[in-house]
């Protein structure tokens, strides 16, 4: 297809919608900034990507207020900021999805308005506990549904000279507590088309969102050491309640997620601000396949071993780079779907980076790969009966102001679903899958 084509009037209705925005920004700001009184660049470089602010924030529960920065006098002592209005915002993403080659018995792009439209209470409950819960009504499906939630509880504490940031969490998603970008929930792609093919295959904790439930425990140390535990049960929304044989891949008991990170913070005599960031997670759960099979017997196990990294460098012209990287291996014994074939196994890498000019636009260029070994009961849907994927994201960001991003990206597919070419049997080929995905995203 001829993309300059279809690419000139999009980029026309973009400019349009930027215009618009631009009519708002006096009063386009999300509550966490009301909330603290701070601009949102503060916590974030290009959001939702976190600044060494924004995780302090985040793990001090979302609770600091503009009461936090005053001094404590006789005739003030900070506190909660708990107005007669919950602390809630909105966000709609709008956009239009091409692919290389249209999709069988389809018309060859997708204008989504809105792709997705979010209501968000984001802030301070209490003194210690804050929220971040997002209701967001998805186009394809015409409902409105849980997304990402966490509620937390923080506090302060020391052992010895160390200082400790403890807290609990009641989310619905692993890694959605996580205070980097380098992990699924929160990790990049930030954004991507839901009306363009992708591979069908990865990791469970890749897919979690919305389908559990857990409550966790979390400690830092010295600003430098991470620690969580936490255990989930299966809470998926839509379906019957308590969950039945009709249900699909079902928690039998609860499942362990764990965390492990180390982080390093240094300037440089110049006021650049370094940060570096390794560390690793996990997940493991026993899940009954369901699907009209009852909710007993022989489970499907799956554990996920993964190590991450994230390495930021802020500079004093609030420009700002970002590396990011993740490997993901699962195991996977499969007594319950195919007992003749039970051991397998996936591995998942991606790799990126990103620079921004003065947190106003920038490029981003990334790799994401899913290697695993071929069985035709887990992969049917493709030829080789394999879960290979392969292929380059690059991006373009530009933000208006803070709280508008025109985004324009492209995927380009190595290999989709086990080939490179004929992944289907149909005569499909991985680049005919390649996705050029427009958007403007507005939160206020």
């Amino acid at each position: 297809m001829d993309f300059r084509a279809r690419l000139l009037p999009v980029l026309g209705s973009a400019l349009l919608l930027a215009l618009a925005s631009f009519a708002q920004s006096a009063w386009a700001v999300p509550s966490y900034s009301r909330q603290t009184g701070l601009s949102c660049n503060a916590c974030h470089t290009v959001p939702p990507q976190l600044k060494p602010f924004g995780r302090y924030f985040k793990l001090h529960g979302y609770v600091m207020s503009a009461n936090s920065f005053k001094p404590s006098t006789p005739q003030h002592t900070p506190k909660e900021n708990i107005g007669p209005f919950a602390p809630m915002s909105a966000m709609i993403l709008m956009s239009d999805t091409f692919t290389r080659k249209a999709q069988t018995g389809t018309q060859n792009g997708a204008v989504a308005f809105p792709d997705q439209l979010s209501l968000f209470y984001a802030g301070q409950i209490s003194s210690n506990m804050g929220a971040f819960l997002q209701y967001t009504y998805d186009a394809q499906s015409d409902h409105f549904t849980m997304d990402n939630t966490d509620i937390r509880y923080a506090n302060d504490a020391s052992i010895g000279k160390t200082s400790v940031v403890w807290g609990v969490s009641l989310n619905n998603n692993p890694t959605v507590t996580d205070p980097w970008n380098s992990t699924p929930a929160w990790g990049y792609p930030f954004l991507g088309s839901p009306n363009a093919p992708g591979p069908d295959y990865g990791p469970q904790i890749m897919d979690l969102g919305g389908q559990v439930a857990g409550l966790n425990a979390y400690a830092w140390f010295n600003n430098s050491i991470y620690a969580e535990l936490g255990l989930y049960r299966s809470a998926q929304i839509g379906g019957p309640q308590p969950l039945d044989s009709s249900a699909s891949n079902v928690i039998n008991g609860a499942a362990p997620y764990w965390r492990l990170a180390w982080q390093n913070d240094w300037s440089t005599p110049s006021n650049y601000t370094n940060s570096f960031e390794v560390g690793t997670f996990g997940y493991a759960q026993h899940v009954y396949p369901g699907g009209g099979a009852p909710l007993a017997g022989a489970t499907d196990d799956y554990t996920d071993y993964a190590l991450d990294s994230q390495y930021q460098l802020l500079a004093p012209s609030n420009s700002s780079l970002t590396a990011r990287a993740m490997l993901v291996h699962e195991s996977q014994s499969l007594h319950a779907t195919d007992p003749g074939h039970p051991d397998n196994h996936l591995n998942t890498l991606q790799v990126n980076a990103q620079y921004y000019w003065h947190e106003r636009y920038g490029p981003t260029v990334g790799y994401f790969q899913t290697k695993g070994n071929s069985n035709p009961a887990l992969y049917s849907s493709s030829r080789t009966f394999s879960p290979d994927s392969s292929g380059f994201i690059a991006q373009w960001t530009w933000l208006p102001d803070y709280n508008v991003q025109l985004m324009a990206q492209y995927i380009h597919y190595n290999k989709f679903d086990g080939a490179s070419s004929n992944y289907d049997g149909s005569g499909r080929s991985a680049s005919d899958n390649d996705t050029l995905y427009l958007t403007a995203w507005i939160l206020w």
